[in-house]
């Protein structure tokens, strides 16, 4: 049914919610806003950082959210030596899945960002196309996914996106491909079926199982 699997990166393929967090937590300190708390921080993962800073704090004039933006992108590519790992079963499974499908990456991560992600986990071979949220419009907006499906010449019925975030699910739905869910990420299972998931994986691990099913 599918020959285009694409994967969100962070809380998907990596698990780097606790770096993200601290990251934001720590700008606001810089920037001296109210910090959020976890939960709150938790929510815009997935979201380009113009976009995830504007709706963490709202109200906010322009040079707060560029320098809300810079201190976090300080913090995680410089400052925060915390290292992100793979979740489990991650290298295996993308092993087994690119013997039979084309695979992609469309993330709210900067291009800077996942270039440096994809050369230090080894996962770079793994990908035809990537498309990051500073190259196009952020999700829920469908235009990362347009581009990677114009760019591998892939039709939306032959796709499917695999992520951890409503975010996720609602650029799939936009951009006329489906969208499957994973547990273990940032958003919670109903959040992702109710955005419009067709069903939800407990691990990365499962999803070939999942798509024999299909």
């Amino acid at each position: 049914m599918y020959q285009l699997l694409v994967f969100d990166w962070d809380g998907t393929l990596m698990d780097s919610e606790a770096k993200i967090v601290a990251c934001l937590q720590a700008a606001a300190a810089e920037l001296r806003v109210a910090i959020p708390a976890e939960t709150e921080a938790r929510q815009v993962i997935g979201l380009g950082l113009h976009e995830a800073v504007r709706m963490l704090f709202p109200g906010s004039d322009e040079q707060t959210y560029r320098g809300l933006a810079e201190a976090y992108r300080d913090h995680f590519l410089v400052r925060n030596k915390a290292r992100s790992r793979l979740f489990p079963g991650v290298v295996e499974t993308l092993t087994s899945l690119s013997d039979d499908y084309l695979l992609a990456v469309a993330t709210g991560k900067s291009r800077r960002g996942l270039e440096r992600e994809l050369d230090d986990s080894g996962l770079r071979p793994f990908f035809q196309a990537t498309r990051c949220a500073d190259e196009a419009f952020s999700k829920p907006h469908p235009q990362m996914l347009e581009d990677i499906l114009e760019k591998l010449g892939m039709q939306p019925s032959e796709t499917l996106m695999v992520g951890d975030t409503e975010y996720d699910m609602r650029m799939a739905t936009s951009a006329g491909s489906h969208g499957l869910g994973v547990s273990y990420g940032v958003h919670e299972p109903q959040r992702l079926i109710d955005s419009g998931a067709l069903a939800m994986l407990d691990a990365f691990s499962e999803m070939p199982a999942w798509l024999s099913g299909r």
